[in-house]
C-alpha cells in the first residue's frame, strides 16, 4: 500500500465503510430496501443517534440512498446506490468472518486480559 495523496483518502474512506455500524447498515441494506425502525430493530445496540449518524455519512459518501415519499405518516426507506452495492461481496466476509470467530475472539480475549492480570500481580 502506497502513502500516496490517493492512499490517504483511501483511508478515510475505509475509516467510513470499516466501522462497526457502517458495515452492518451496509450488509442489511444488501438483503432490500428497509425503513429505519427495520435496521434499529436488527442492529442490536445501536441508537438511533448513531444509526443516523451512520446513515448520513453513508449518504454523503453515495453508498447509500435515502427516499422520503410524500405521504401521511412521512415513509422513509434507505437502500444501497449501485456503488454501495459493490460493497456487499466485502461486507457480508467480514460480517460473517466475525460472526464465525466470536467464540474464539472472546476466549483469546480472556488468554490474554488473565495473563494481563497475572503480569501486574
Amino acid at each position: 500500500m502506497e502513502l500516496t495523496p490517493a492512499g490517504c483518502r483511501a483511508r478515510e474512506v475505509l475509516d467510513r465503510v470499516g466501522d462497526k455500524w457502517s458495515l452492518l447498515v451496509i450488509a442489511l441494506l444488501g438483503e432490500r430496501t428497509k425503513r429505519f425502525t427495520e435496521l434499529k430493530r436488527e442492529i442490536d445496540g445501536i441508537s438511533q443517534r448513531m444509526l443516523t449518524v451512520t446513515l448520513r455519512a453513508l449518504e454523503r459518501d453515495g453508498i447509500v440512498t435515502r427516499t422520503v415519499y410524500p405521504v401521511v405518516p412521512p415513509r422513509v426507506e434507505y437502500s444501497l446506490t449501485p456503488m454501495g452495492a459493490t460493497l456487499m461481496d466485502a461486507a457480508n466476509t467480514l460480517v460473517r468472518w466475525a460472526e464465525g470467530h466470536v467464540s474464539q475472539i472472546d476466549a483469546a480475549r480472556a488468554d490474554y486480559d488473565s495473563r494481563t492480570e497475572e503480569a501486574m500481580s
